[in-house]
């Protein structure tokens, strides 16, 4: 925020996204919501808090009501620092790691419930996210008479479309994105270790004033590990000739740039050409598809389209070719997934996704696996792509 222009109103995007959850609740008939994951914490209240590894849904909280501000729960050492800092918070409540069946209880009946009698929620519809069995089973036992229902996927739909505040901190998650990305693609060279250029694309991030990575743990694999993907940095040695692979992306003020980019250390085969030319054309034909009223389902035939042209569409990853993103770096709708029983999606403007398409051949001497993936945005008309980094110009064939 700065005096000498309009940037992103963070009150209007707070209001907003606390106005959204509370519609959808009203509209059905959840009179509560407790909420323990990490995005659907920071999407209520905005805290930026310590994230311990292996934590999430154990140490934040948010009940929310469908007519009142929020009721944040967090350890003690985040609560004395967000008391002066959080004035949009309700009611900020300490509590402790909730690993410890007692401490679980404990919470539930002295924190929780009460809340919950206030204000006559205790018998009605309370929607809950993720959660441990213990969390569970002491719902179960303080809450007796209560409707416990699906607030995840309530959450999910009203994540789904962005804000124009939402959007403006997604063009600056993708800027930084794009600078993490570059600064590893700079590291790359023979005798560099993965690990070596994983640590300058973190030290880039970490400079920026971003929050974390898109990935726990940041992605770099190159050669033949690409074919089948590490998908974490090793202490593998870069070679000439091999593909490196980097997939790290940013948080910025609680938002996602998810940015991956395949290069050739030094100078590549005709296989490597093809795998890469391949993965770039149906990244495009992809986005092209990315319109309103067409569905994830169309998007993602375009893309396995494109790559049965080149007799590569059975090299596909099993795993989706794209995601939603946002302040969760990965959340649906997905595109291209493979097991049964995703849904169908109509896309709509103001949906961000990921797009990341990955094949790999085995055998290809340097590694034959290439992702590419790029931050799209769906607007009334064409895609907008808010990534920017570039792409090898050397893998391309004419």
């Amino acid at each position: 925020m700065v005096d000498y222009e309009i940037r992103v109103d963070f009150p209007r995007l707070r209001a907003a996204r606390v106005g959204r959850a509370q519609e959808a609740m009203r509209k059905s008939g959840v009179g509560a919501l407790l909420l323990w994951k990490d995005e659907n914490v920071r999407y209520l209240t905005s805290l930026r808090a310590i994230m311990i590894q292996y934590r999430s849904t154990t140490t934040y909280g948010v009940l929310l009501f469908p007519e009142e501000a929020p009721i944040l729960f967090a350890s003690g050492g985040e609560v004395v620092r967000a008391k002066p800092v959080m004035p949009w918070i309700g009611e900020l409540v300490a509590i402790p790691i909730l690993d410890e069946p007692g401490l679980v209880r404990t919470v539930v009946e002295k924190e929780i419930v009460p809340r919950l009698l206030d204000r006559g929620a205790a018998t009605g519809r309370i929607g809950l996210d993720g959660m441990t069995l213990p969390q569970l089973r002491a719902y179960q036992w303080a809450l007796p008479h209560a409707e416990l229902v699906d607030g995840e996927t309530l959450m999910q739909k009203v994540r789904i479309i962005k804000t124009e505040d939402e959007i403006a901190l997604l063009h600056e998650a993708s800027a930084l994105a794009d600078a993490v990305t570059q600064t590893a693609i700079d590291a790359v060279h023979p005798g560099v270790r993965e690990c070596e250029v994983a640590g300058e694309a973190m030290r880039v991030l970490f400079a920026r004033g971003g929050e974390y990575a898109h990935l726990a743990s940041p992605f770099v694999a190159s050669g033949e590990r690409m074919s089948p993907p590490t998908r974490f940095a090793t202490d593998k040695m870069i070679r000439s000739g091999d593909l490196v692979f980097v997939d790290i992306g940013a948080c910025w003020n609680g938002y996602f740039g998810d940015v991956g980019r395949a290069v050739i250390c030094g100078k590549p085969s005709d296989e490597q050409k093809r795998i890469y030319t391949t993965v770039y054309e149906a990244l495009q034909a992809g986005i092209e598809k990315m319109r309103p009223g067409n569905t994830n389902e169309e998007v993602a035939g375009a893309i396995r389209g494109a790559a049965a042209r080149h007799g590569l569409d059975k090299h596909f990853i099993s795993l989706f070719i794209g995601h939603g993103i946002g302040i969760s770096p990965n959340e649906p709708p997905y595109i291209g997934e493979q097991t049964p029983g995703a849904e169908e999606v109509v896309l709509e403007a103001g949906m961000v996704f990921a797009m990341e398409p990955l094949l790999w051949v085995p055998g290809v001497r340097g590694g034959g696996g290439v992702r590419l993936e790029e931050m799209v945005l769906i607007t009334e008309g064409e895609a907008m792509v808010l990534s920017r980094a570039p792409f090898d110009e050397r893998l391309l064939t004419a």
